[in-house]
């Protein structure tokens, strides 16, 4: 028998981890004069509290912003980490920005446990930290309090184990009888000494005709010196004829970012041919870790980037880390807090249990039970999406497929491949909210039907794609009933051109998009006037019976009814007095099929609110459209499993670097090179 090993102290230590901290999160707080986002970063709506000696002074000059019953004021933000809680005022940092989101750390990286340290200026200042689980329930975990000392420095050690399912922690601050500075607050880490170091990421920003817009952006993130050294490259991919550099704001973004900058110009290729240009680049460079694709007219939190190349460092695999979109114009409304492609519908929507159009300065994130479930996704939006060098060189680049289903074909085919997608709650841009475009009519239609058919063609586990087909058929007639013959005509040539195979996608990216332009010049529907004098006055001949107008959708009992009947009636001759008179006006708002189906002619608005456009009634064309898209969709369903075969086989080639090249080559060849900045 032999004896036992014994191991001395010095063995042990020596046989331990070398570990490191890394920093996960710091309190981050927004400028003075972007006041409307601090409902995203601090939370005044916590109890107050009754000392007989709260501050009633106004907080200084300028506005102030009232919600929850309280106020807010600007000369509360002392700078980006520091903030000002007046005496006998209580503030919560359980907001999107500052609030620590358990449940993501726990479940996709190797992260278990973390330490919160939060540094205090003010006699009896006390700092509370809670933790919330995944059905919004919340309790108090620890608390500290600087008592007589005029500073305090606190840690807390916080475990991630309970957080399975959701959940966040976060930590208030409570001022006595005297003013208490919050300095600085800092979430951390031990993670192996190869984790300690952080990645690089380069930048991808697609612009078009977006000058001074994307030329802000530039600035704004090259002014950041917390980013910096998270900055590899920022490739601005140039496709517009109003040039970036031409800015009144592009000398100072290009000073602030320098050598790190490079502006490529190339032709319109669209979205996914400016990310692909972004993402080839960054390959053959091969210096970075990363590769987020931003948009070129958005406003970013840059605190976001770095929390998105800290969060992928550390997951547990390969991992696409996408932010969130919050309205540009409503800038405490979220859009959405994660999506997935809906199998049966193949359709993209918000993840269940997602509610869209979410005002944090309403709502925030402690009592909002929803927001304590993690949300799982399909893929994230490349408004801001960052995408790991490797994943790249597995699954490929975009789709040439030029706007739209991009982003989202790409993180269902990094998914198949093994490589989840993390929406991350702290990640976030504003930008132009979606409802206030129009591209479900305009020419952008035309790319919404063929590249989902693509994706799906691709992707869908169902037999002939699932509800797709007859969901496309059932809204090409609702077109078609609404008087929308230039969007009816674009999705069929959509539809005929997914039947033509994949190999023409590369050819079509600079051609198709002048094709589908002069394909809608014909139509009156879409032959936009912004003068409101521009179109005859309203004249009608049947009026509605006892002046009752019934525009409302309508009911379940008789939807059916309704379906069925409208084509019908689009058949019959057009009453006379509409080909020279509208018969009414309608809002973008209230343009659904069930109203315009009614009319012979109507004068319908956009949805920006700049301009309207004369529909009218044809029977003739209605009846030709009708035909052939009972044709096409008869033969998708024909010929699905086909063509499911060829675009799989031929998804390698047309997502790789070296078709991609031959793509760029006349604006990467030797001739071209005066085009890079």
């Amino acid at each position: 028998m032999s004896a036992p090993t014994t191991t001395s102290p010095e063995q042990a230590a020596a046989e331990e981890p070398v570990t490191a901290t890394r920093l996960l999160q710091r309190q981050v707080l927004p400028s003075a004069d972007d006041f409307d986002v601090i409902a995203l970063y601090v939370d005044n709506t916590a109890h107050s509290l009754d000392l007989g000696s709260q501050s009633s002074k106004d907080g200084g000059p300028g506005v102030s912003l009232a919600f929850g019953g309280r106020e807010l004021h600007p000369d509360q933000l002392l700078s980006r980490t520091g903030f000002r809680v007046r005496s006998g005022e209580r503030m919560s940092f359980g907001t999107y920005f500052n609030a620590f989101p358990a449940s993501y750390w726990r479940r996709w990286t190797i992260v278990k446990e973390v330490e919160l340290t939060v540094r205090v200026t003010g006699v009896g200042a006390s700092v509370v930290v809670y933790k919330s689980m995944a059905r919004g329930s919340s309790q108090r975990v620890a608390s500290a309090s600087t008592g007589t000392e005029e500073r305090g420095s606190f840690s807390f050690d916080l475990t991630l184990k309970p957080f399975a399912d959701g959940g966040w922690y976060w930590y208030d601050v409570i001022a006595g009888e005297a003013d208490v500075v919050v300095e600085s607050a800092e979430w951390t880490t031990q993670v192996p000494e190869d984790k300690a170091q952080h990645g690089t990421l380069d930048l991808a920003i697609t612009t078009m005709n977006r000058p001074e817009f994307c030329s802000e952006l530039l600035a704004q993130l090259g002014n950041d010196e917390a980013l910096q050294p998270y900055l590899d490259t920022v490739f601005v991919m140039e496709q517009g004829k109003q040039k970036v550099v031409d800015a009144e704001a592009y000398p100072a973004a290009k000073e602030a970012l320098g050598d790190t900058l490079r502006v490529l110009e190339q032709g319109n290729l669209g979205g996914s041919g400016g990310y692909a240009r972004g993402q080839m680049e960054s390959l053959a460079k091969g210096t970075a870790d990363y590769a987020m694709m931003m948009d070129d007219d958005v406003v970013c939190e840059p605190e976001g980037i770095i929390r998105a190349v800290t969060f992928a460092d550390l997951a547990r695999r390969p991992t696409i880390v996408g932010g969130h979109m919050f309205n540009l114009y409503a800038r405490a409304r979220m859009h959405s807090f994660g999506e997935v492609v809906q199998p049966w519908r193949f359709w993209w929507q918000s993840a269940p249990g997602v509610q869209s159009d979410w005002d944090f300065a309403a709502h925030n994130l402690r009592a909002s039970k929803w927001l304590h479930q993690r949300v799982d996704v399909d893929f994230n939006g490349w408004f801001m999406c960052l995408i790991p060098r490797v994943v790249m060189e597995d699954v490929g680049l975009s789709l040439p497929v030029f706007i739209k289903w991009d982003d989202s074909e790409y993180g269902l085919r990094a998914k198949e491949a093994g490589y989840p997608t993390v929406t991350f709650p702290g990640a976030a841009v504003w930008h132009v909210p979606w409802t206030d475009k129009n591209d479900a009519l305009d020419w952008q239609a035309y790319f919404h039907v063929r590249n989902r058919f693509i994706a799906a063609l691709l992707h869908s586990k169902y037999d002939k794609g699932g509800r797709l087909i007859a969901e496309s058929r059932n809204h090409q007639i609702a077109h078609l009933v609404s008087m929308q013959y230039s969007t009816a005509e674009l999705r069929h040539q959509a539809l005929l051109d997914v039947l033509e195979g994949p190999e023409a996608l590369h050819a079509q990216l600079a051609t198709k998009l002048p094709e589908i332009n002069a394909m809608r010049k014909k139509h009156s529907d879409a032959q936009l006037e912004s003068d409101p004098d521009a179109f005859p006055s309203v004249k009608r001949t049947k009026m509605p019976r006892k002046g009752r107008e019934d525009f409302g959708p309508p009911s379940p009992r008789t939807a059916f009814v309704v379906a069925a009947t409208q084509p019908l009636r689009q058949l019959k001759p057009v009453r006379e007095l509409s080909r020279t008179h509208p018969e009414t006006e309608v809002r973008a708002q209230d343009a659904k099929w069930w109203r315009l189906g009614k009319f012979d002619s109507a004068v319908v608005s956009m949805n920006d609110g700049s301009s309207a456009a004369l529909y009218r009634r044809d029977p003739a064309q209605f009846r030709d459209m009708m035909s052939k898209t009972m044709a096409i969709h008869a033969r998708l369903r024909r010929e699905w499993p086909r063509l499911a075969q060829q675009y799989q086989d031929a998804l390698g080639d047309i997502t790789s670097p070296e078709t991609w090249a031959e793509t760029f080559k006349p604006w990467t060849e030797p001739a071209a090179d005066g085009a890079d900045d």
